[in-house]
């Protein structure tokens, strides 16, 4: 067997859940080992978390800066291969910039950086790099949706005409209608997370889950937006019209004050001859529905589903694979990329789903305040 990657970890320390499941992840297929890492930006702290999840702490540095500067300086066979971004989302540019100016590979959270213009620096520091670059759309994992994929682009529900995709999330309604809580909550600080919060963290999943599954890639859109209070800068609800250049459309619903809802995250697809429909708090199902036939249910881990799928699934049929799983199925692509072995092209979402998410939300941001008018992302 192959010796594992050696990881490095970029925050993710604490209680972050995050941060437990990429750890998780990295180890499911053991491929990986974590090495280095700056888990937390007290040192203090972040040493103690290592000793907590039992990894040496000679490689724990103080910030991301001197992971860098003392990792270039270990012979090529021991520095990390690898490193992860986990931090919120104003820290994942420079991280990366960085480390792929160092030549290492790198696997970051969504979204990819704050800003368009910021996504598409990274994608030409990747270009110079050569290295591997990984997003973590975490849901494009699940065998279900590799399978939905597959099965599009076999052209079993024929042309696309309509795709109707939501997350609904409520956890932002205990905290918005809170002056204080809303004022110290990252998620809603422009400085921390970017121009967008809903869209920005969840709505750009669901952007994603399209151009994956269907293979197109959205030509327009529209959006309307809610911020609920007056001093509240950032989004935490909005739908999308959406086009493609085929003629087909769709819309887009995200919300985070949809109370109640857990992590509802749901595409259906339409073609003219078939069409599909997956959620991922059931993602074990995937329902191909006709016309003239009875609908039908497809299950990860049989034969009848593709390579891409069957690669992603880890036990026999009837047993739940969940978010972990699909994790590691990302890291396991990355995995065989960095290792130079043959891997399809759905095994990880790339530096270019990540700089069509930027472009997405922004595209988003500017369509409402420019007052719901048509914004044409780049193609």
């Amino acid at each position: 067997m192959a010796k594992k990657i050696r990881l490095g970890v970029l925050g993710g320390g604490g209680n972050s859940l995050i941060g437990i499941l990429h750890r998780v992840a990295a180890q499911m297929n053991d491929n990986y080992e974590i090495v280095a890492g700056v888990f937390t930006s007290n040192f203090e702290n972040n040493l103690a978390f290592a000793e907590e999840i039992d990894i040496p702490t000679n490689r724990i540095y103080k910030d991301y800066e001197t992971l860098v500067s003392q990792e270039t300086k270990l012979p090529k066979e021991e520095r990390i291969q690898v490193c992860c971004i986990l931090t919120p989302n104003f820290l994942h540019f420079p991280m990366a910039k960085k480390l792929l100016d160092n030549g290492f590979h790198v696997i970051c959270e969504k979204p990819l950086t704050t800003t368009y213009e910021e996504a598409k620096e990274l994608q030409a520091s990747l270009n110079k790099s050569g290295t591997i670059f990984a997003v973590t759309h975490t849901y494009t994992g699940y065998p279900m949706v590799r399978q939905m994929r597959e099965m599009i682009k076999a052209g079993v529900i024929g042309k696309i005409q309509k795709v109707d995709a939501r997350y609904y999330q409520g956890w932002i309604n205990t905290i918005i209608h809170d002056k204080e809580k809303r004022s110290s909550t990252w998620r809603i600080d422009p400085k921390k997370a970017g121009l967008s919060c809903c869209m920005g963290d969840i709505g750009v999943h669901a952007f994603n889950m399209i151009e994956y599954s269907t293979g197109m890639k959205i030509k327009s859109l529209l959006a309307d937006l809610n911020y609920l209070y007056d001093d509240n800068t950032m989004d935490i609800d909005g739908t999308a019209l959406i086009r493609f250049n085929n003629n087909a459309k769709g819309i887009i619903r995200s919300s985070q004050i949809a109370t109640g809802e857990e992590n509802g995250l749901a595409i259906a697809i339409y073609g003219d001859k078939g069409g599909f429909r997956w959620e991922q708090e059931n993602p074990n199902y995937l329902y191909l529905m006709s016309d003239d036939k009875p609908m039908q249910v497809y299950k990860p881990g049989h034969a009848y589903n593709s390579e891409l799928s069957l690669n992603g699934t880890k036990l026999p049929p009837g047993h739940p694979e969940g978010i972990f799983d699909a994790m590691a199925n990302i890291y396991f692509g990355v995995a065989k990329a960095v290792r130079g072995e043959v891997y399809n092209d759905g095994e990880f979402p790339t530096m270019l789903d990540g700089v069509r998410g930027l472009n997405f939300i922004e595209s988003t941001v500017t369509s409402h305040k420019l007052g719901n008018v048509w914004i044409e992302l780049e193609q």
